[in-house]
């Protein structure tokens, strides 16, 4: 994304009424920071690459069934 990054992309996304879709940072940057900065835009949970399919997979779910909001 040239002009702005996933933070910006999910702050737009959550500031919309039908926007409330949860999403999954996926990143190559695992500092604690890092993580915190995803949680606080909005991201419903942080993964740090490479991740494991069957984690990602499973993350997918729980998000998909409430259990992660």
């Amino acid at each position: 994304m040239p002009q702005s990054d996933g933070y910006e992309l999910v702050q737009k996304m959550k500031s919309y009424p039908e926007g409330q879709i949860p999403a999954i940072a996926l990143t190559a940057y695992a500092s604690t920071t890092h993580q915190k900065r995803s949680l606080q835009a909005g991201f419903a949970r942080h993964l740090t690459k490479p991740v494991e399919p069957v984690d990602l997979v499973a993350a997918i779910i729980n998000l998909v069934k409430g259990k992660i909001k």
